[in-house]
């Protein structure tokens, strides 16, 4: 496992504690919408400053304006509705079961997008071992949330 899989791993556990943590902020606040619009300002200003440490050269204005409309908000709206599904439903239903089935629904969707090269990603095929990966993913989710 190369260091690029360890970084994944720890990207994976963060989210995992980070959503824990802003489910209960949202339990407190007794809104999950405002923990997670908190949690969008804290990622905003912790962004802005990295970009002002670690941005050595800035996009030109003409790259700027041809990036497609689409692009700039999406990614939001998709982020917006996801980490609030989180913590909403983390609370109800509990870290392990959201995570295990957040974590399918991120899979099954990036195997189909690289499949297609969706987004100008990397083309990597469904093959007959992917499939069977699929399969016993989803195997695997159902018997962990088996009560």
């Amino acid at each position: 496992m190369g260091y690029l899989s360890i970084l994944a791993f720890m990207a994976g556990a963060a989210i995992a504690t980070q959503a824990s943590m802003n489910a209960q902020l949202g339990v407190l606040l007794k809104n999950s919408l405002l923990g997670t619009a908190i949690a969008f300002v804290s990622s905003f200003l912790f962004t802005v400053l990295a970009v002002i440490v670690f941005t050595k050269e800035y996009p030109s204005v003409d790259s700027v304006m041809s990036i497609p409309v689409y692009l700039w908000f999406s990614g939001g709206v998709l982020s917006a509705f996801g980490i609030s599904m989180f913590y909403y439903l983390i609370p109800k239903i509990g870290i392990g079961e959201m995570m295990s089935y957040a974590l399918t629904g991120q899979i099954i969707v990036a195997i189909i997008a690289g499949h297609f090269g969706w987004f100008d990603l990397l083309v990597k095929p469904i093959n007959t071992v992917k499939f069977i990966g699929v399969l016993a993913l989803i195997v695997g989710i159902v018997l962990i949330n088996k009560e």
